[in-house]
């Protein structure tokens, strides 16, 4: 459903380096790179992030209430996406670990604030 995600970014040097990061451990690079927005995912493969500088020239902020969720193959990823988000320049958003039966995640901020999330739903996980 979802094709991709745009972050807003008021210094894409430096946010670049955190979602290189974050991708590289997820095994995606850049699909797409113009002088103010990259890209990363593959194309044909699931949804990707986009990072830019706002069109409008304003200062870009963060949602309130909005989250980009990235799914872990397993509890150590979930760890290792966290601790790769602190390393570079990231911010703790709540500590790996479960959350409700089933599900698992850690949660982090970028850069300039956005919040994201590493997650595994674990066998047996239901919703209700």
């Amino acid at each position: 459903m979802i094709g991709y995600v745009t972050l807003g970014t008021n210094d894409l040097p430096r946010a670049a380096k955190f979602y290189d990061a974050i991708a590289a451990e997820l095994g995606i690079g850049r699909m797409m790179e113009f002088d103010s927005f990259i890209a990363w995912g593959e194309p044909g493969g699931a949804a990707g992030i986009g990072l830019t500088k706002p069109f409008d020239g304003k200062a870009a902020s963060v949602g309130n209430g909005v989250m980009v969720a990235l799914e872990a193959n397993d509890r150590e990823q979930v760890q290792r996406l966290y601790d790769i988000a602190l390393t570079n320049g990231g911010t703790d958003a709540g500590a790996p670990g479960p959350r409700g039966e089933g599900f698992y995640a850690g949660y982090f901020r970028d850069p300039d604030g956005n919040k994201l999330n590493a997650f595994l739903m674990e066998p047996g996980f239901t919703d209700g």
